[in-house]
């Protein structure tokens, strides 16, 4: 195992560690605006929309063997995609509304069947324990595809400091808004600092560990790793796709007052996305360029 890559890991797990928590601190003294939360999730879809297409789905096309690697990719990123629209399904996490809107989006749902007030707070409370378990299982996701993208430069031999760098930014930029998402339910729901505290950095917590452990358990796989990490990888882009053309990226068409902005951040965050895969490609290419001199 290269440590630098391990470092490199460590690094991109404190980051993503700072940003959740300082996403669950901000419903106490931030009151975001709805339009820049809006323009704020249209940028993160098409990033992680171009971090799907532009580097986790290549590096697993490289990486899965034979001749029939693109009807496996295919049929992972599908499973990919199927199992997030159903944790989405199941679990309805991803609310991105705070305040006032929050208690109105547990207030409706308790009420949905709901009659009296016990059994009001027995249905936001579990709402709200569906949409921390949705948010952690997908964050599970996120661990795992930072952890093997990881393992993709240690694999090829490649630059520590571009390993992972796409995977890593979609989840720092994601991660505030999830951990802004059940830390403000919480803050609505009336719950107390210290659940909110515990919460708060047990969920930031969830994302570096998962990374950490995956990046640990593929080294142990010998001959099968990198096979193992190319089904990984298309794996997480049907995930990363899910996320972005299901439950991000619809904010731009529900929120016709605002198209303009909403569609200028979402090509922003493409573009940032294709910057990034230029210049790793480029790094590549000259390295593959110096070994053969």
């Amino acid at each position: 195992m290269d440590s630098n890559f391990l470092i490199l890991l460590l690094g991109y797990a404190l980051a993503i560690l700072a940003a959740s928590l300082l996403g669950g601190y901000l419903p106490a003294i931030v009151k975001m605006t709805h339009t820049r939360i809006q323009m704020v999730m249209s940028f993160v879809a098409g990033f992680i929309l171009g971090v799907a297409l532009y580097h986790l789905l290549p590096h697993g096309l490289v990486m899965i063997p034979g001749p029939g690697a693109v009807e496996k990719a295919v049929g992972l990123m599908m499973f990919g995609i199927i199992l997030m629209v159903l944790l989405l399904r199941i679990f309805h996490f991803h609310q991105h509304e705070f305040g006032d809107e929050a208690g109105d989006f547990l207030h409706d749902h308790a009420h949905d069947h709901a009659h009296d007030h016990a059994h009001d707070h027995a249905s936001s409370e579990s709402r709200l324990i569906g949409i921390g378990m949705g948010l952690g299982l997908h964050t599970v996701t996120e661990g795992i595809a930072l952890g093997t993208s990881i393992r993709v430069g240690e694999i090829h031999g490649g630059e520590a400091g571009l390993a992972g760098l796409g995977v890593f930014l979609a989840i720092l930029l994601h991660k505030p808004l999830d951990a802004f998402s059940i830390i403000g339910l919480l803050q609505a729901a009336g719950h107390s600092l210290r659940t909110r505290i515990a919460v708060n950095i047990g969920f930031a917590m969830l994302c570096p560990v998962v990374a950490l452990l995956t990046f640990w358990g593929i080294g142990l796989l010998g001959h099968w790793e990198e096979e193992v990490v190319g089904y990984v990888l298309v794996l997480a882009a049907g995930a990363f796709l899910c996320i972005s053309l299901s439950d991000l990226l619809p904010e731009i068409h529900f929120h016709s007052h605002d198209r303009v902005k909403l569609t200028v951040c979402f090509l922003m965050g493409i573009a940032l996305a294709y910057g990034l895969y230029f210049i790793e490609s480029e790094a590549v290419h000259g390295l593959e360029t110096h070994e053969m001199h």
